[in-house]
């Protein structure tokens, strides 16, 4: 049962990395609505992969490596979508990108694939939720509020992605490292 439960939260996690393309492109296409449910269902499905990972008593060292790859994926190409059409500032996205840049690197040389920290799990959190808000669709409910609200979310996931990237890189005293 064990083996069947990694293999499923490793087939969401690749499930997720094939939703990019499918979203950038509904994006580019003015498919607001399909856009967003592709993005809804990928922060379901990386929600319902750590579940499995955790009920099979850890997930594998590929789907560790490979599921924040995925959420950098999924979240790149929505933010820089909203900051080709103005809706986020470059410079505050180009800051987000770099940081995830840093920290997949900084992962990749790390044994387990460096876990996410807390304020890591809560950035990704937030930023789902903000590019969800931002991408609601023009005629549905709520629009004006959602893109609203979206906006604000965006700073405390950039804040929390800045100082996660700067817990992650502290150097760690010898009795932590042991």
């Amino acid at each position: 049962m064990l083996p069947s439960l990694r293999s499923l939260a490793n087939g969401l996690t690749v499930g997720r990395a094939a939703a990019g393309l499918p979203l950038i492109l509904s994006l580019q296409a003015g498919a607001a609505g399909l856009a967003w449910w592709l993005l809804l269902l990928a922060g379901l499905s990386d929600a319902a992969d750590g579940w499995l990972a955790r009920r099979a008593g850890g997930g594998s060292n590929w789907g560790a490596r490979l599921d924040p790859l995925t959420d950098k994926i999924l979240i790149a190409a929505p933010l820089l979508w909203l900051a080709a059409r103005g809706v986020l500032p470059l410079w505050a996205v180009w800051l987000l990108l770099a940081r995830e840049l840093l920290i997949s690197g900084w992962r990749s040389h790390a044994a387990d694939g460096a876990p996410a920290s807390t304020s890591g799990k809560a950035k990704t959190i937030l930023q789902f939720l903000s590019l969800l808000l931002l991408l609601w669709p023009v005629g549905w409910v709520g629009h004006g509020l959602a893109l609203t609200v979206g906006w604000w979310l965006f700073w405390p996931s950039l804040l929390l992605a800045l100082s996660s990237a700067a817990a992650y890189l502290r150097p760690r005293s010898a009795s932590r490292q042991s």
